[in-house]
């Protein structure tokens, strides 16, 4: 029996606050509002909506207002988060990519270029092996055709990634999501909260950081932000909080359940066996979920990146992959490293800190803005 089925505490749920209309003027202004009790120690917040203020028309004689610039796509966007490693990776390409001949030395100095950019040895080996087999086939001469056999193979390699998350067929589809501190895990979960309202979900966030100083704070704001139910308790047990959000969103009819879990370490091995503990309890309130354990990683950690998967896939077994800020590292080759040593689905790539800066991953779209 684990130890959150003792004396937990009932959640109570809070109800949103209507915001208040303006006094007329005419009329002496409502006395203070009596101070709130103190909340119980689990809370069920729900975000605010308030009206949006008008801006006055401007008078007739006022200068003409400049329009904003236009918005970027997401292809553009991706193209721009990309250009640290696509800088890297670009500069040391253009001299193999100018039209010289074809010969060992050049193939060692793609060997090179390649691992600088993070691709890990065994990707780097395997891309090589792979362009090699296709010069030799389309018998290319030079080292401007080596560019398109390098994309090719690139694309070949990471195209099995490209597994968008299908979170149809149940309801509640419990997202569990994991990862070290500092790569972006609450922020992803703030901005999948947008993603799946945007298709016309309804999702409910379990806020099971409970180790971490002002998690719980920054879940809630991120529900205030998307106007989500946020499933909270002051301290406490986090599985207890998962396990909680989970019976909330079954009985409401919630269609996405997104669990925080508490950030950690590879080497932690007590915290490994605390995230272990609760995909089990996820398991006791909703016996098929987790429907899908992701894994956060900050790209700027490069080949790191493969280890903290492997552990992680170890413990929980993962299904899916979120690799956050691409835009600020020049070592967004470790996608090929991840899909040579561990090709666990990479669900999305995140290239900036706007709440559209997250997206399902395609492989085309990476390996282009990577060599364009």
């Amino acid at each position: 029996m684990f130890s959150f089925f003792k004396k937990k505490p009932k959640p109570v749920e809070t109800p949103a606050v209507e915001p208040q209309a303006s006094q007329p003027a005419n009329r002496p202004a409502a006395a203070p509002a009596t101070p709130q009790a103190t909340p119980p120690a689990t809370v069920d917040i729900v975000a605010d909506t308030t009206a949006q203020p008008v801006s006055p028309t401007p008078p007739a004689s006022a200068p003409a207002v400049e329009q904003p610039a236009r918005k970027q796509s997401w292809t553009e966007r991706l193209k721009a988060g990309l250009s640290k490693t696509r800088d890297k990776l670009g500069k040391s390409l253009a001299g193999l990519f100018g039209g010289g001949k074809i010969d060992e030395d050049l193939y060692e100095e793609l060997e090179t270029v390649l691992l600088t950019a993070d691709m890990g040895m065994d990707a780097t080996v395997h891309l090589l092996q792979d362009v090699r087999e296709r010069v030799s086939l389309k018998g290319l001469k030079d080292g401007s055709e080596l560019k398109g056999a390098l994309k090719d193979s690139l694309n070949e390699l990471i195209h099995p990634l490209e597994k968008p998350l299908d979170v149809s067929g149940k309801k509640p589809f419990v997202i569990m999501m994991a990862g070290v501190n500092g790569a972006g895990k609450t922020t992803s979960i703030g901005k999948l909260a947008k993603y799946y309202q945007q298709q016309g979900k309804s999702v409910l966030l379990a806020a099971g950081d409970t180790f971490r100083a002002a998690a719980r704070e920054q879940l809630m704001a991120w529900g205030e932000r998307n106007n989500v139910t946020v499933i909270a308790q002051q301290g406490g047990d986090a599985a207890a909080v998962c396990f909680d959000a989970i019976q909330a969103a079954t009985a409401r009819g919630i269609d996405i359940v997104l669990a925080d879990t508490a950030g950690r370490l590879p080497t932690q091995l007590h915290l490994m066996e605390e995230i272990k503990k609760v995909k089990r309890v996820i398991q006791k309130a909703l016996p098929d979920a987790p429907h899908e354990i992701i894994l956060v990683l900050d790209a700027n950690i490069g080949q790191n990146a493969i280890s903290q998967v492997k552990v992680f896939d170890d413990a929980l077994g993962l299904t899916g992959l979120i690799l956050t800020k691409l835009d600020g590292t020049a070592k967004g080759g470790v996608i090929a490293a991840i899909a040579k040593q561990r090709p666990i689905p990479l669900r999305f790539v995140g290239v900036g800190e706007s709440i559209d800066d997250l997206r399902p991953f395609n492989s085309k779209d990476y390996v282009d803005a990577l060599f364009d």
